[in-house]
């Protein structure tokens, strides 16, 4: 188990936001420098020297076709309106090229769909991993193993095992923010902590189809109450937990709701503050595409992305639905391109700027992929067995294609990479050993990576 004593894992409350709304709460600054010996969320070292500090997932729910994207299949071109045969499972369908040329980019020359022209632009800063493989074509299922590792129980998502592994940096803001999360697949259960202590899980932002520019923390405001009346009301509260604490001795729930409440008290002035692009610059604004339609929504969610990264949140995730494409894959998947290019790019270009790059992991990719084989004449169906993300910064190679699926983009055959091994990957990055990183429920020793996980060594810089 990682290091961190019994008072540490306290049972606390989605970082108090539903207490206090309760109690009608609302305030600025309370406790600057938080006691570390009881507070869960407390910076703690790694179990070695990391290469990230922070990770930005862009979740891209629907399943993006890899062979459209990422995945360059020459071959595919070739036996285009070709049938592969029976033993992929998908009868008589035909093989479908893609609509779109694969320009070699950057130094490297790696091939990246045209339909990526600014994001081709880093191209020697990604690292294309084309041998994914999950164990389910099923977007519930899928979705739910890409963010816990097990889609047949309940367990703890990996920005909730990262946030327990290594707390936070920032004790005014969350450890975990998932801006826009998909909320028809997977739900809650894509950051929620299961049964690690609630303070682990991810604080919501918005939600699945909630343009960003409207889109708050719940229960962030009080208009009943001045600062020093909310202070003060909050005083009364804590004297009397504290009172009860005495008399208990041992009480781990009310001394998380005590932490709790302090943790969001001092939420509600830096979550506002975080989120107000008011000190951005109009050419950074433009650089991530805000106030174009296209591009408004990932655009604001990509921005502020970074500007909690550089507030020191350990795990921030952005999500995106809308890639289930069956049908008129040209111009949805054209659509769904276009909305995300150009905010990546300027995410990716603003970390570099202020030297963040290099100690941001930055994840970006879907639950499973698409076949090679048409469906509907312009469409794709679901494929776990083969699929295509890609990492950049937090000490990954960059300009470099890992792995590969077999000629027709079905099946990974080189080096292949489990789920599994994508998380193990992730927390060794951030100077965490998946198999050491454990939480002992109910008689046994848990982990995320259960008892599988194989670290892509080739990969890491």
């Amino acid at each position: 188990m990682h290091p961190i004593s019994r008072r540490q894992l306290l049972q606390s409350t989605s970082c108090g936001f539903g207490l206090l709304a309760l109690a009608g709460l609302c305030a600025q600054q309370a406790k600057a420098n938080p006691d570390a010996s009881t507070n869960p969320l407390a910076p703690r070292p790694p179990h070695f020297a990391p290469k990230a500090k922070r990770v930005i997932f862009m979740f891209m729910q629907g399943a993006p076709s890899h062979v459209d994207t990422f995945d360059y299949k020459p071959q595919l071109i070739k036996d285009d309106g070709k049938s592969p045969g029976q033993a992929n499972g998908k009868g008589n369908r035909k093989l479908l090229k893609s609509p779109w040329k694969f320009p070699q980019s950057g130094n490297s020359g790696l091939p990246i769909s045209e339909l990526f022209p600014n994001l081709s632009k880093h191209a020697d800063d990604l690292c294309l991993l084309n041998s994914l493989h999950c164990d389910l074509p099923n977007h519930p299922q899928a979705a739910v193993q890409m963010h816990t590792g097990n889609f047949q129980f309940v367990r703890p998502s990996l920005g909730s095992w990262v946030l327990y592994g290594l707390g936070s940096e920032n004790q005014e803001l969350p450890g975990f923010i998932t801006i826009n999360p998909i909320s028809r697949i997977g739900g809650a259960q894509n950051y929620g902590s299961s049964f690690l202590p609630a303070a682990f899980q991810g604080t919501k932002i918005g939600g699945e189809g909630v343009q960003l520019a409207k889109a708050s923390v719940a229960n962030i405001r009080n208009t009943q109450l001045t600062t020093p009346q909310q202070r003060q009301q909050l005083d009364l509260l804590q004297k009397l937990n504290q009172d009860r604490l005495q008399v208990d001795k041992v009480n781990p729930e009310l001394e998380g709701i005590i932490e709790s409440y302090e943790l969001a008290f001092r939420m509600q002035a830096a979550v506002p503050k975080v989120m107000d692009f008011a000190d951005e610059s109009p050419a950074t604004l433009e650089s991530y595409g805000i106030g174009d339609k296209a591009t408004d929504n990932f655009g604001r969610q990509c921005l502020l992305a970074r500007r909690f990264a550089e507030s020191g949140v350990r795990f921030i995730e952005v999500g995106m639905g809308g890639w289930d494409q069956h049908q008129q894959l040209r111009t949805k998947l054209t659509q769904n391109c276009t909305s995300i290019d150009r905010p990546i790019a300027a995410l990716l270009n603003d970390l570099k700027q202020r030297s963040m790059l290099k100690d941001t992991l930055v994840i970006w990719g879907g639950e499973f992929g698409r076949t090679p084989h048409a469906q509907n004449e312009d469409g794709r169906d679901h494929n776990a067995t083969g699929f295509s993300m890609f990492m950049a910064g937090g000490g990954v190679k960059g300009g470099l294609r890992y792995g590969a699926t077999d000629e027709h983009g079905i099946k990974a055959v080189e080096d292949k990479m489990h789920i599994h091994d994508l998380h193990a990957t992730v927390l060794h990055l951030l100077g965490l050993d998946h198999e050491r990183l454990t939480y002992r429920y109910s008689g046994r020793d848990f982990r995320l990576t259960d008892v599988h996980g194989n670290i892509a060594k080739k990969i890491l810089a």
